[in-house]
C-alpha cells in the first residue's frame, strides 16, 4: 500500500485527465458546436489545455478563442453578444457530447488495477468532478466501473465545485469521516486546491489537464506516475 494510503479509508478521484483522457470527444464536441456558429473550429490541443473547470468554461474559453479568429467580434460589442453566443455554444456542445461521451475516452494506464485494488482493501471510493453528472454514468459504464464509487458528484451537483473545497467537505460529512481520513487525487491545481482547502490528503498525477502547468507546483501531498503505483 502506498504510504499516502495509511490511514485514509475513503480516496476521492477526480474523473478527466486523472482516470480517463477524454480530450478528443471533448474536442470533437466543442468544435462541432462552434462549427454550428459558423465559428473557427480550435483543434484537440487547443482544447486540452482548456479542461478543467467545467462545461460552461470550456465553452467560454472556445468561444473567446473562435471569436478573436473569425473577424466577427469587435472590442465594443464582444461583451454585448458573448452572454447570448455562449449560452447557444454551451447547449450546443452538451448537445454534440451527449450523444456519445465516451466514444474515444480511454482509461490510462494503471487505473483500472487502481480501482479493482483500492476497492478489494475495502476502501470507499468517490468520484468528484467539475463534468455535468449527466455525463458521469454513460461513460463509467462503458468502462464496466460504474460499481467501484459509493458516491459521483459532478460539477452541477453542488452550487460549488472544485476549486471549491465543498464538495469534498461534503463527501466526507456524507460518509461520516473526518477530512484526515481522506486523500483527493488528481490532476490539476483545482484538484490540489480543493483537497487542501477541505482538509484532505492530496495526490496528483503528472500526466492530464493542468493547462500547461507542473502540478507538482501546486504541491500535493505525493506524486504517482501511475495510478498503478496506489496498490
Amino acid at each position: 500500500m502506498h504510504r499516502l494510503l495509511e490511514g485514509i479509508a475513503l480516496v476521492a478521484f477526480d474523473l478527466d485527465g486523472t482516470l480517463i483522457d477524454s480530450v478528443p470527444d471533448l474536442a470533437l464536441a466543442v468544435d462541432a458546436a462552434l462549427a454550428d456558429l459558423a465559428l473557427p473550429t480550435a483543434g484537440e490541443a487547443r482544447v486540452r489545455d482548456w479542461v478543467g473547470n467545467g462545461s460552461l468554461v470550456l465553452m467560454e474559453r472556445a468561444l473567446r478563442h473562435a471569436l478573436s479568429h473569425s473577424g466577427k467580434a469587435s472590442l465594443d460589442i464582444a461583451v454585448e453578444v458573448d452572454c447570448v453566443l455562449l449560452e447557444r455554444a454551451h447547449a450546443a456542445f452538451l448537445a454534440h457530447y451527449g450523444r456519445d461521451p465516451g466514444a474515444h475516452t480511454r482509461l490510462y494506464p494503471g487505473v483500472r488495477e487502481c480501482l479493482d485494488g483500492l476497492r478489494a482493501q475495502g476502501l470507499t471510493l468517490a468520484l468528484v468532478t467539475n463534468k455535468p453528472h449527466a455525463f458521469i454514468a454513460p461513460i463509467l459504464e462503458g468502462f464496466g466501473l460504474e460499481a467501484h464509487f459509493a458516491l459521483c458528484l459532478g460539477g452541477d451537483s453542488l452550487p460549488q465545485k472544485k476549486p471549491d473545497p465543498a464538495p469534498l467537505r461534503y463527501l466526507a460529512a456524507h460518509f461520516g469521516l473526518p477530512p484526515s481520513a481522506c486523500l483527493m487525487v488528481g490532476d490539476s491545481r483545482h484538484d490540489i486546491a480543493a483537497g487542501r482547502a477541505a482538509g484532505f490528503r492530496t495526490l496528483a498525477v503528472p500526466y492530464g489537464y493542468n493547462h500547461g502547468e507542473p502540478v507538482r507546483d501546486s504541491g500535493p501531498d505525493g506524486v504517482v506516475e501511475s495510478l498503478g503505483e496506489l496498490v
